[in-house]
């Protein structure tokens, strides 16, 4: 099938939920994608920070095969082997002792959510079940993760909406102390905010949330759905801070490209959960599993922690440079390969849509800024290419 075929065949038959190019991938290699007419494409959006260590890594595909091959699915009314080695895995990179297996960001926030207001029961007074959350902010599609989302345009066509939530401006310390009374049993951020446009808080906001937090005994959660498993030169993004929650949740590249997400937490608040509490039919499953486990093997063996910090400095560089000379480049900012271009003029969009037609996958995040989520495997080469790419269709824009 042609690409115009298929985006017929969608348009007939997929509720209208995207409203996509008529584009339809059909192989990826490393850094790039093949559309069904045989267009190549550089690819810096990577599913949405999704496939970590590219497309059809060879590992990543063998574990898979390999695992299908032997047992897919049970449930977890039993015991699960690649989930008990990777929530292993996952505690000794991180500060959690154990995790709840989930398959995707949305459903490992609404664990995390469970999670404190279960701790709150049996912890905090009768009525203290807020959970405060940032404007710009995103956690999920799902009606509570959407609640929990700081962002009206994703809440009005879905009201009424569940209660408990209460939202603050993002990196506003202030605001937070404020917001943080006796109805309060925890505060949930992003330690980088990923669609509200790749807003990085000043050094001293996450420390200051966490001393808050202790101060009033509530607990902290990270999001980190989109800055975990190695996307700013760090395994979690909160290490970028010096900051350590007491719950994290993760998905996206967790599984380089196989669905798969989980919620961590350690000490007493990580055996709140009692039998019957919370459950996930496909979560953990035996593939998800194995696919996590081969894709935190290859960010390990193949340094990407390290290639994400190099080419993050490498892609800063170089759009400061072009700052310089395009008047439609304010700045870039981020961490690692979670980058956001700064644009003077609302004009996102249609450089995204110059961008694709000279083979280059980038995202608007916002009218005014680019999302850059590149696989962590991307290349220099590749980088200035897509530099390069986005600077000519600036000056044609221009």
């Amino acid at each position: 099938m042609t690409n115009q075929e298929i985006a017929a065949l969608a348009a007939e038959h997929i509720m209208p939920t995207y409203a996509p190019p008529p584009i339809a991938f059909v192989r990826g290699e490393g850094s790039w994608l093949f559309d069904a007419d045989g267009k190549r494409y550089l690819d810096f959006v990577a599913g949405i920070a999704v496939c970590g260590v590219g497309h059809a890594h060879p590992r990543l595909a063998a574990a898979i095969c390999e695992q299908a091959g032997r047992i897919m699915h049970t449930s977890n009314l039993f015991v699960i082997e690649p989930q008990a080695r990777l929530a292993e895995r996952l505690a000794g990179l991180s500060f959690a002792d154990r995790c709840f297996v989930c398959n995707s960001g949305a459903e490992a926030n609404e664990a995390a959510i469970k999670l404190v207001r279960k701790w709150a029961l049996r912890h905090l007074a009768e009525g203290q079940r807020t959970i405060v959350t940032a404007e710009k902010s995103f956690h999920g599609r799902t009606l509570t993760t959407v609640t929990a989302t700081g962002q009206e345009k994703y809440q009005e066509a879905f009201k009424p909406l569940p209660p408990g939530f209460r939202y603050v401006p993002f990196a506003d310390i202030e605001a937070l102390r404020a917001a943080v009374d006796d109805t309060v049993c925890a505060v949930m951020l992003e330690p980088i905010q990923g669609e509200g446009g790749i807003n990085v808080p000043p050094a001293d906001y996450l420390p200051a949330v966490r001393e808050l937090c202790d101060e009033r005994g509530i607990l902290l959660i990270f999001d980190e759905v989109q800055t975990g498993v190695a996307r700013t030169g760090t395994w979690w993004g909160y290490q970028q801070f010096g900051v350590v929650p007491d719950i994290m949740t993760l998905a996206k590249s967790l599984g380089g490209g196989f669905p798969i997400g989980a919620c961590l937490a350690a000490g007493e608040v990580a055996t709140t959960f009692e039998p019957g509490d919370h459950a996930s039919t496909f979560g953990g499953n035996h593939l998800a599993c194995a696919a996590a486990l081969a894709t935190l093997a290859i960010i390990e063996d193949e340094d990407l922690l390290g290639n994400a910090k190099r080419m993050g400095e490498r892609l800063v560089a170089s759009f400061t440079e072009l700052a310089q000379t395009s008047a439609a480049v304010d700045h870039i900012r981020g961490r690692g390969l979670l980058l956001g271009v700064q644009l003077t003029g609302e004009i996102a969009r249609a450089l995204a849509a110059g961008c694709l037609e000279r083979g280059l996958v980038i995202n608007a995040v916002a009218p005014d800024v680019l999302r850059l989520a590149p696989p962590l495997t991307i290349s220099a080469d590749e980088c200035d290419q897509a530099v390069a790419t986005i600077g000519a269709v600036l000056a044609e824009l221009a």
